[in-house]
């Protein structure tokens, strides 16, 4: 083709380009709910109830804002770990917002939103082996429990020598694994590893976290690659969240001196440096 018919014709593909762009978001408008897919297995950024029965938490309330901005219901999705990114690139969910961690190769594979949590990453091990274990290279060799799929998975194969790790579909079997000895230690975000740690003062198997983080990383809310417009979208809700105030309400709410996790907030809502 000449060149000046191709000069012709690039308006018009600059034009459906962008109209490919906002696809998502117009299809969300035009359906009437935004459906975010998120682990519900995870407190306290998004699990069940037991009174209600209804999937809540930290992450829950941010699509919740994100579908009140975009001026649909909310449509809550619960998946697992390794199912993230499949469920979005096959298009079954919108968003992602499931404990999903920065990395350079989840980059590649969607786009990330403004940060929306800072998680460090640690190892929970039996207090009776605490004496030998007292830090992260202390596991090499050994084996470690974690979600298949999970960052935290890969991050301990990144960063301890000859480690085994061995994965299963959600955080509890992982913990199982770690009481009943099949395991040396579970890698998992310090929240989550929290709550186990406490659970586990009244079983005959008491357990502590190392001290020192494995890896500390950003979390972000997923969307499909080059979905420009709702990505917009949710980063003009984020901003408005921090800028008004209501991001530190909402994390309050879930991790403020009222709960049991009572954990300081040290990040803003804004964009995930890699």
């Amino acid at each position: 083709m000449k060149l000046k018919n191709l000069l012709t014709l690039l308006p018009f593909v600059m034009a459906c380009a962008n109209v490919a762009q906002a696809d998502s978001l117009d299809t969300i408008k035009e359906r009437g709910t935004l459906v975010c897919g998120t682990l519900g297995t995870s407190e306290p950024f998004s699990f069940q109830d037991p009174k209600t029965r209804q999937v809540v938490g930290y992450e829950v309330d941010l699509c919740k804002e994100i579908a009140e901005s975009i001026g649909v219901k909310l449509e809550v999705k619960m998946i697992s770990v390794a199912a993230r990114i499949p469920e979005l690139a096959a298009g079954r969910v919108d968003v992602v917002a499931a404990n999903l961690g920065w990395s350079a190769d989840r980059a590649k594979q969607i786009d990330y939103s403004y940060a929306d949590y800072v998680s460090p990453q640690k190892i929970l091990i039996r207090q009776a082996d605490a004496d030998k274990l007292k830090k992260n290279a202390d596991l090499a060799g050994k084996r470690v429990s974690a979600v298949s799929g999970s960052s935290s998975e890969a991050g301990a194969k990144r960063l301890i020598p000859d480690v085994t790790t061995v994965t299963f579909k959600d955080p509890p079997t992982a913990f199982v694994a770690l009481q009943q000895r099949k395991v040396d230690g579970f890698v998992g975000s310090e929240l989550m590893l929290l709550k186990f740690e406490q659970g586990a003062q009244k079983t005959p198997v008491r357990l502590s976290m190392i001290e020192d983080p494995l890896f500390t990383e950003p979390w972000g809310l997923g969307v499909k690659k080059g979905e420009t417009a709702l990505l917009g979208k949710i980063n003009e809700t984020m901003a408005g969240l921090e800028q008004s105030g209501k991001a530190q309400q909402i994390f309050d709410r879930w991790f403020g001196p009222q709960t049991e996790f009572h954990t300081k907030r040290i990040f803003k809502m804004e964009e995930i440096k890699g």
